[in-house]
């Protein structure tokens, strides 16, 4: 899958493609939502990976935007340390996937099996 990760921490940045990579997806970043949208403008992606605390173009402003434009991504994940379970209820109820930071490898792949299954979830 062609995924695109966007974190402002490099660290997670990081661990993510390292992952991805090695599970054999093609892997873009970028630090803020502002760039993640200029990178969406000009290609298309399978997966967004967005956390929601960023300074420059925060994760739900990016989640709207790419959401209104379905063709340049099938899914999107949340990735954040500050998802309580009503926000990953809402999220899930919009069809966006949620992932709990710190998570672990397992919780990773099993959200990209999700994705994998059903695009649309």
């Amino acid at each position: 899958m062609k995924v695109l990760v966007v974190d402002d921490e490099q660290l997670v940045r990081w661990f993510l493609e390292r992952a991805l990579k090695k599970w054999g997806h093609e892997v873009t970043s970028a630090p803020s939502g502002q760039d993640a949208l200029a990178l969406l403008d000009g290609s298309s992606f399978d997966v967004l990976f967005t956390d929601l605390r960023m300074p420059e173009g925060n994760g739900a402003h990016l989640i709207k935007q790419v959401s209104d434009m379905p063709q340049k991504c099938k899914k999107i994940v949340v990735c954040s340390a500050f998802i309580t379970s009503e926000m990953a209820k809402d999220y899930e109820s919009k069809g966006i996937l949620t992932l709990k930071k710190p998570f672990k490898l397992n919780e990773l792949e099993s959200v990209l099996q999700r994705c994998e299954e059903d695009p649309q979830v």
